[in-house]
């Protein structure tokens, strides 16, 4: 498997990082994407995936952090993203529910993400929270001025931005969410998505799945995403792992994995 967010960079697995790994390479994941949450952050998670073979990073700056950043432009996010372990731009996107950033430096923020993903033909990666109208259209105004990547991830929105935005060749990232008893809105939308566009994701440490709901979130937790993905769709879960570990490889394909 292919765990396509982990935030590993943090207190949260700074004892332990080495054990957290081997419990999740047991557990056949095999791939990580270290995401990049702040630009300051962007050498301490390169530094992890320079460190392990079988971890790949992104460059960005999350919308919470948004105001903080004012003047990065999509240059320097063009730059970083030569490293051969840079393979995403992001996580970059819209946040409406805390506030953190002013709305003016989030859009701001995000359009010089898609400009970088535009360059490179690096996928960006979105958060979005209660932002769904304003981000549809501007991934569409985007779009008609030159094709990028989007990925929906962690997907919690409603099924008019998942559409719309499938209509411009995204992929959805589902995570432990999709295992909670009250995310019933997120399991009809996703129900919606071809099994060809989903992909796995632990956002750990958050959002442990069930059954390890109250716990710090791992990489090896990432069977119980896809087995309710399985649930959901009524499947196999090998073949789950099988599709989404294959759209994850085709998407991140600087990672050059077979």
């Amino acid at each position: 498997m292919f765990d396509t967010h982990v935030n590993l960079h943090g207190e949260a697995f700074a004892e332990d990082l080495s054990e957290v790994l081997d419990r999740a390479r047991a557990a056949g994941v095999r791939r990580f994407l270290a995401i990049c949450d702040r630009y300051d952050n962007f050498l301490a998670v390169r530094a992890v995936a320079d460190a392990h073979p079988d971890i790949w990073c992104t460059v960005g700056v999350h919308p919470h952090h948004a105001k903080d950043f004012t003047g990065l432009m999509a240059e320097t996010l063009i730059a970083e993203a030569a490293h051969p372990k840079v393979v995403a731009i992001g996580e970059t996107g819209l946040d409406f529910h805390y506030g953190y950033s002013p709305v003016e430096d989030q859009v701001r923020s995000l359009r010089e993400h898609i400009a970088a993903a535009r360059e490179t033909g690096l996928p960006l990666i979105l958060h979005i929270r209660e932002a769904d109208d304003l981000m549809a259209d501007i991934l569409e105004e985007e779009f008609a001025r030159g094709p990028f990547q989007p990925l929906l991830h962690c997907y919690t929105g409603g099924a008019d931005l998942c559409q719309r935005a499938l209509k411009l060749g995204a992929y959805v990232s589902v995570s432990g969410i999709l295992s909670f008893k009250s995310a019933k809105d997120v399991r009809a939308v996703i129900a919606g998505v071809p099994l060809d566009r989903l992909i796995l994701e632990t956002d750990c440490p958050y959002l442990a799945p069930v059954p390890m709901r109250g716990r710090r979130n791992e990489p090896a937790y990432l069977a119980h995403v896809a087995d309710a993905l399985a649930q959901l769709k009524e499947t196999d879960i090998e073949r789950v792992k099988a599709i989404t570990t294959a759209n994850a490889i085709a998407l991140f394909a600087k990672t050059g994995a077979a």
